[in-house]
């Protein structure tokens, strides 16, 4: 009768086990598609970038914004 009782206990503890370790990679993945997420936001706003860099870009948006409005302001023939 114990030894019958001692199985069902270890049955139970074993099924929370695995019950929390697929919680746990559960967590896990969710955590890993969020950081992914997260990585490819920051790249494509921009903010993983030195301030060299945006330096960089500022001025050839500068150049841009000048070549543009000289343009606009020559006659066209």
């Amino acid at each position: 009768m114990n030894l019958r009782l001692d199985m069902d206990v270890q049955n139970l503890e074993t099924k929370k086990l695995r019950k929390g370790k697929n919680k746990a990679e559960e967590d896990l993945d969710s955590l890993k598609t969020n950081y992914k997420r997260l990585r490819c936001s920051i790249k494509t706003v921009g903010l993983g970038k030195t301030s060299e860099q945006r330096c960089q870009e500022i001025q050839k948006e500068k150049i841009k914004a000048d070549d543009r409005k000289g343009n606009s302001r020559r006659p066209r023939c």
